[in-house]
């Protein structure tokens, strides 16, 4: 089982991170991305895809012609866990 970041552990991971709001009432995290294009749109997700099925952990995650919104949180913990900060992290070098 993964452990729920602490308040500490989670403001030094969301320092690290770009563009990401914290949602305390849910203790989770999301982000929207905003495309060109569908085209753009579903290769992020394709890629976020693998990623997250390579560390064993998926997002939740909507798509809407050029937006995509990608919340996380880690289920078995209750919250906001380092798996999340580390998804955040390599979806923002997807993005980059």
């Amino acid at each position: 089982m993964v452990d729920k970041l602490s308040d500490a552990a989670r403001e030094k991971g969301l320092r690290g991170l770009n563009g990401w709001v914290y949602d305390g009432a849910a203790d989770a995290i999301s982000h929207v991305f905003k495309f060109k294009n569908f085209s753009e749109a579903f290769g992020f997700m394709s890629r976020v895809a693998l990623a997250a099925e390579k560390a064993g952990h998926h997002p939740d995650w909507s798509n809407s012609y050029n937006v995509v919104t990608v919340r996380l949180s880690t289920h078995d913990a209750g919250g906001l866990s380092a798996k999340d900060i580390e998804l955040a992290q390599t979806i923002d070098a997807i993005v980059a």
